[in-house]
């Protein structure tokens, strides 16, 4: 069945019009037609079941016929990274942390940072595909991108967890994850965090972790960051 994002709407919508690009899709692409079945998702944990009412390429309608709340798990998962040089790999981590499912993204801007600014507007929308894809209510939320200090500043440390490759003594993400309803996980740039960096997280009570034994892309040490979150949860609920 075609989904379709719809942020506008509320449980007590009854119709709702396809913005004009949505349109076009469903009737010229799609080929749908009048009592046609489809499904909107908000990205606010809500869920509907609609019919087309009129297949219009520029006003695609539609009647809503079952309304669904899907709750948010017990637990969040937020990972905030700094983003790589070739930003095809940050929009690979989009799409598929918003797959498995992520609740927060932040971007980091670090010392060793190859990319000193980033635009939000196409890792927004591979989100919502991606969100439609994998059949989800909840859109992660993506952070503008921000000076690592700054953001140390404004953590949680009881929750928030640094990964890195400096020596040193690392827990395991996966023994301390299970037991926090809420996780914030830092990924560093290529070339790791700094010393300073480091240090400065340490100050803030921030707990170094470690993924496993291998040395991971950035890209791949953040999507194995939220996995390993999802994984920990599972084996401590069963």
């Amino acid at each position: 069945m075609p989904t379709f994002y719809a942020p506008d709407l509320s449980s007590n919508t009854s119709s709702y019009t396809l913005p004009e690009d949505e349109s076009k899709h469903a009737v010229r692409v799609l080929r749908l037609h009048a009592g046609d079945p489809v499904e909107l998702v908000d990205g606010r944990g809500g869920l509907y079941q609609a019919q087309v009412t009129s297949a219009e390429a520029k006003r695609c309608q539609l009647r809503i016929t079952h309304y669904e709340a899907v709750a948010r798990r017990a637990y969040s998962v937020h990972v905030a990274v700094a983003p790589t040089k070739n930003l095809d790999r940050m929009e690979w981590l989009v799409e598929k942390a918003t797959e498995i499912g992520v609740d927060r993204l932040s971007f980091l801007r670090c010392a060793r940072s190859e990319r000193r600014d980033l635009k939000l507007d196409r890792l927004e929308k591979i989100a919502v595909s991606a969100l439609k894809q994998s059949g989800q209510a909840w859109l992660p939320q993506l952070d503008e991108l921000i000076d690592y200090e700054i953001f140390i500043d404004t953590s949680t440390p009881d929750t928030t967890y640094i990964a890195h490759l400096d020596e040193g003594e690392r827990i395991s993400l996966s023994h301390l994850a299970s037991t926090d309803p809420a996780c914030c996980i830092l990924i560093g740039p290529e070339g790791d965090f700094t010393p300073a960096e480091i240090a400065l997280a340490r100050q803030r009570g921030i707990r170094p972790v470690t993924l496993g034994s291998t040395r991971l892309r950035t890209e791949t040490a953040a999507l194995a960051a939220v996995h390993t979150v999802h994984i920990a949860h599972e084996l401590s609920q069963g």
